[in-house]
């Protein structure tokens, strides 16, 4: 039931659907409601064509076109309809942390935490690099040196402050951000049309396929649609907004790939060995002039602003999340007067700055890695909650039996193993340094539970997962 006076969900409803009420604490923080989701959501995948130039480089226009085209239905629906399904059922800010947990124990949800919470700090140590290198064109300083490095730290900082305000904030700066950084490339779209030469989009080389990087830039651009889940606990009425945000959003991230490279590769002459980070601007400016690639250049930095704020609240809220449920020291779970995870945001930040070092391909590569395990563990929870809890209450739910569940998780999980296959030897030990670090640290935390080194707490107002709700 929705409150009709405030048009949040009552404390009543989650009790009528098995679930108990959300914290008293969290419901005095204003809600998100669906407009600033779907930009939200929007960043967690996207933030527009910024980054997929090395798709042309890696395999030609044909492929690159249909890559961004089919890959969403092997990849991206079936990822944001679990989203919907689990967001919808355990709506708290725990996310997938919570649905791994409910299905295989409190253990492997917490590995399941660890290696996303990693792979999304990786993912967002990379916008600060985006941001630079779209600008270092007009500031060639920024190239490298201590300049970038310095420029690196300050942006950082001023990124984290802004998701310290508030995720409100975030929401709608999201919106702004998102409207601002698809606007040149539909400009650049009229102003190409009578430069368009279609013979270019059906051009490919077989025998000049980079695999990896073109499997890579696919993946690292098309995933994290479950990211939204760990901020489920402040969607205003989720079990009706999340699935409409994930729909809206899904045809916004497809067109905002497609249609910007049917332009570029259609309307300038094509060599491939030019399709790297920041090309676009370089076609602005062919097709519009200095006037054009001055926005493309501002919307690409603004829209790595973006993908960074709409990262470190996921981050952030999912170690909220998992100190609520008592799996990280309390202190995760205290929120500051704008009802944010400041720790979080903290330690979250952290990790960015000391990623940041990393190049743009090994960031890709490390963050795909760690990202796919716990995508595994998401499809058999998935499959694991509809054969062991077939009558649980699910707001919304994926029009399947269990048989067409199975079914739906078998291609994106074929893309997984593919993924993992073409890895590096070298991004292979990185991540399995990493998955080994978190099962050990589980045992560790507990141990300090035990003697009490750290206190840890569950919130009293959420369910407990080692059981069907009541």
């Amino acid at each position: 039931m929705v409150d009709p006076s405030s048009g949040e969900v009552a404390a009543a409803d989650y009790v009528e659907l098995g679930e108990q009420p959300s914290s008293p604490k969290s419901e005095k923080y204003q809600k998100v409601s669906v407009i600033p989701l779907v930009f939200l959501i929007f960043y967690e995948v996207s933030g527009g064509p910024f980054g997929v130039e090395d798709s042309v480089k890696a395999a030609g226009p044909l492929l690159a076109l249909l890559g961004f085209l089919l890959v969403p239905f092997v990849w991206s629906v079936p990822e944001a309809l679990i989203t919907a399904e689990l967001g919808t059922m355990f709506p708290e800010n725990g996310g997938y942390v919570v649905w791994v947990s409910s299905a295989l124990g409190p253990y492997w949800g917490f590995q399941q935490g660890w290696m996303k919470w990693l792979s999304g700090v990786i993912d967002n140590a990379l916008y600060p690099v985006l941001f630079l290198d779209y600008l270092k064109s007009a500031i060639p300083a920024l190239e490298n040196g201590l300049p970038r490095t310095v420029a690196v730290l300050v942006l950082t900082v001023v990124l984290t402050y802004m998701s310290y305000r508030g995720l409100t904030i975030v929401g709608w700066v999201a919106i702004f951000l998102g409207v601002f950084s698809l606007l040149p490339f539909i400009f650049m779209g009229f102003i190409a049309i009578p430069r368009l030469n279609p013979a270019t989009w059906f051009i490919m080389d077989l025998d000049k396929i980079d695999w990896t990087l073109y499997l890579n830039t696919l993946f690292w651009n098309l995933n994290y649609w479950d990211s939204i889940s760990t901020l489920t606990g402040e969607v205003e009425n989720p079990s009706k907004t999340l699935p409409k945000g994930l729909f809206y959003a899904l045809v916004l991230v497809v067109f905002g790939y497609f249609f910007p490279l049917l332009i570029g590769t259609g309307a300038v002459p094509l060599n491939r060995e030019l399709w790297t980070d920041g090309y676009f601007s370089n076609i602005a400016k062919m097709l519009g002039g200095v006037w054009l690639l001055t926005w493309v250049q501002a919307a690409a930095a603004l829209s790595n602003m973006g993908m960074f704020l709409a990262e470190m609240s996921s981050d952030s809220f999912q170690l909220e999340g998992m100190a609520s449920r008592g799996m990280l020291p309390e202190l995760f779970a205290k929120r500051s007067r704008y009802g944010t995870p400041l720790v979080g945001i903290l330690f979250s930040a952290s990790g960015v700055i000391l990623l940041s070092w990393l190049s743009f391909q090994e960031i890709i590569a490390a963050e795909n890695f760690l990202y796919c395990f716990g995508m595994i563990m998401e499809f058999i929870a998935f499959v694991k909650l509809r054969v062991d809890r077939p009558a649980e209450s699910r707001p919304y739910k994926i029009p399947v039996g269990t048989a067409g569940a199975i079914l739906m998780c078998i291609p994106p999980t074929l893309l997984i193993l593919v993924v993992l296959a073409i890895a590096s030897f070298k991004v292979m030990v990185v991540s399995t340094v990493a998955v080994m670090i978190g099962l050990a640290l589980e045992p560790c935390l507990r141990y300090s539970e035990r003697k009490r080194w750290l206190k840890f707490s569950m919130n009293p107002d959420l369910y407990d997962l080692r059981s069907p709700y009541q």
